[in-house]
């Protein structure tokens, strides 16, 4: 890359006006009156010539490589902003541009990316609209406004040591957040089912509350923790955006009716509830009571609530179970008793409303409300199965465990519904058949109640379903069952067990939350197995997890058991990770002082317990 190329843009841009195809006739032939970089045929999209794009491509490869001194990444980031004014618009729509200006953003000042901002909000608030439901265009508006959250940070300093120079960009900043913000609220309906749109919104949301996820295009990509929620960043907001935020949600609560059957919409009311749950939970609770006033007077069939017919459809069901997750006591009293009772089991069957029904049983933990809802839904225990909603069944035995009401009835259904609750001989298949989701009969392919059939069956098959809910049956106070059956598997049976990516979960809760008797027992059964499971990617993070629960004795006979192999265990990429946190070198060579380090890790261990308990 040329170095006049990086650090001069505007002499590029001389270059640029005479490339061929470019000149002053060529331009007037196409309809380019304005002479700016964009082509525009009569009534054809305006957007960045083949030079243009080059450039911004090459300014992208330069910010990659990052900057030594912070002299020449300002010098860089000023020639590249002045490209880029009077013409943000279109560089914000073109693919290239957008990435580019995604990237530039945030090694720019506030005072620039104001500047920059102001040009994209125009005057009547138009352009803005159309860059914004652009979808190059509206990740750049909103980097733009993500800039914010540094409002407080030059120098370290708060807000009220900051200088007159940086209060006056900070301010520059925040009052075009406020123009953009007037202009969202202006043509609300418009942007919150608009695709694109409605992230700009879902961002402006965050930011007037003083809150961030990570960007839109990392989360995108993150597929490892598509199940996790995002992690939310807190930054001291500006006055004006605590009140711009309730005037923002006012405009918002005036298109409420589009939630029931614009699912876009519906997610930008969710972002709405819940960023307002974590920072103004006053107007959360207000937002909440608004939602759910429209949603339970909506007219239904006679003696049939109008909240039944918005649990089965897609965009408003997941509303309902945002709302669900953030009521407080009496709302969710009030929509169990006044709309949903009676009806859980209808619910928990259909494909859409079971999920609001899992929202519902997770919040009711801890009220007495959670009673009811148990002894309703499990008249349908064998039903919920058959239809194959885990979801529901799990989330029922979560709530059992934190609770710590209905766990024996709720053992008891789970035996019955998978057929081994009696004969007494049968439960000692209860973990086979409960991480597996498979009944006794169809596990060992028995068509009649006799026992005469082969029970030595090698552990084939285990779901994700089925290892969380024998995770959440581990933090039952009565766990014998579980714990008899895991002692009656075979070593090869715990090793596939251990290395297995949803098995591996299981064997951790249960030696993990056993008593140190019950543990001794597990290990007892493990024991041949430990250099296999120290090989493997799973499996070496049971026995990591096991060590930090076991005592010196125990962690001696694991230590002997592994000491042999050191050749193998050193060269394995998983292994020697665990060579090292066992310290099992100083084991070899002086014994007597890992001893002590062992035994007063256990002390810390035993006098932190103690403290929690």
């Amino acid at each position: 890359m040329i170095e006049k190329e990086k650090m001069q843009p505007q002499k590029v841009r001389g270059k640029k006006r005479k490339h061929p195809g470019g000149g002053e006739g060529e331009r007037k032939r196409r309809g380019d009156e304005e002479g700016g970089k964009g082509t525009q045929g009569k009534g054809a999209k305006k957007r960045l010539d083949a030079v243009s794009v080059g450039y911004f491509r090459r300014v992208g490869e330069r910010l990659k490589e990052g900057f030594e001194e912070d002299e020449e990444r300002v010098m860089f980031v000023e020639n590249v902003l002045t490209e880029v004014r009077g013409q943000a618009t279109l560089v914000a729509s073109d693919t290239t541009g957008s990435v580019t200006l995604q990237h530039l953003l945030p090694l720019a000042s506030l005072d620039q990316v104001g500047e920059i901002l102001a040009e994209l909000v125009g005057e009547s608030g138009s352009e803005f609209k159309t860059v914004s439901c652009n979808q190059c265009g509206g990740h750049v508006v909103e980097s733009a406004l993500r800039q914010m959250s540094r409002w407080t940070e030059s120098s370290g300093q708060e807000p009220s040591a900051t200088t007159e120079e940086e209060e006056d960009s900070c301010s520059a900043l925040e009052t075009q957040v406020l123009a953009l913000t007037q202009v969202v609220r202006d043509n609300s309906a418009e942007f919150i089912k608009h695709k694109h749109g409605s992230h700009v919104v879902r961002t402006l949301l965050h930011v007037l509350a003083g809150c961030l996820g990570p960007p839109r295009t990392e989360s995108r990509h993150d597929t490892k923790h598509q199940n996790i929620s995002p992690q939310q960043t807190d930054f001291e907001a500006p006055t004006s955006f605590w009140y711009e935020l309730r005037n923002l949600t006012e405009s918002l609560m005036a298109d409420v009716n589009l939630t029931v059957t614009d699912a876009v919409a519906s997610a930008v009311f969710q972002t709405m509830l819940t960023v307002c749950h974590r920072k103004r939970p006053k107007l959360c609770k207000k937002l909440i009571k608004g939602i759910m006033g429209y949603l339970t007077t909506r007219s239904a069939a006679p003696g049939v609530s109008p909240l039944l017919v918005f649990l089965k459809d897609q965009a408003s069901s997941r509303l309902i179970e945002t709302v669900i997750q953030l009521s407080h006591k009496a709302l969710l009293c009030d929509i169990y008793k006044n709309h949903l009772k009676g009806q859980l089991v209808n619910l928990a069957l259909h494909p859409i409303a079971n999920f609001p029904i899992q929202r519902l049983t997770a919040a009711s933990a801890n009220y007495k409300m959670f009673l009811k809802l148990f002894d309703e839904l499990i008249q349908g225990m064998e039903a919920i199965l058959a239809a194959g909603h885990m979801g529901v069944i799990v989330q029922l035995a979560e709530s059992c465990a934190e609770s710590g009401e209905k766990q024996g009835e709720m053992m008891q259904c789970l035996l019955q519904a998978f057929h081994c609750a009696e004969p007494g001989t049968r439960h000692v298949s209860c973990l086979l058949l409960f991480m597996s989701l498979l009944t006794y009969d169809v596990y060992y392919q028995s068509d009649t109640a006799e026992d005469s059939i082969q029970t030595e069956v090698p552990l084939k098959s285990i779901c994700y379903h089925g290892s969380r809910l024998v995770q959440a049956l581990a933090k039952f106070k009565e766990r014998s069952l579980l714990l008899n059956s895991l002692r009656s598997l075979t070593p090869a049976d715990l090793l596939t067990l251990a290395t297995d990516p949803s098995g591996s979960h299981v064997l951790q809760a249960l030696i993990t939350t056993s008593s140190d008797k019950g543990r001794g027992k597990i290990l007892k059964r493990l024991e041949g197995q430990y250099v296999q499971m120290a090989c493997s990617r799973l499996g070496s993070r049971v026995l990591e997890a096991v060590w930090k629960t076991v005592s010196v004795s125990q962690r001696q006979t694991i230590a002997l058991e592994l000491v042999p192999s050191e050749t193998q265990l050193r060269a394995d990429q998983y292994a020697r990770h665990v060579w090292a946190k066992f310290a099992l070198s100083h084991f070899i060579n002086r014994r007597s002082q890992w001893q002590e380090i062992q035994t007063g890790h256990a002390k810390k261990r035993k006098l932190f317990s103690d403290i929690l308990e």
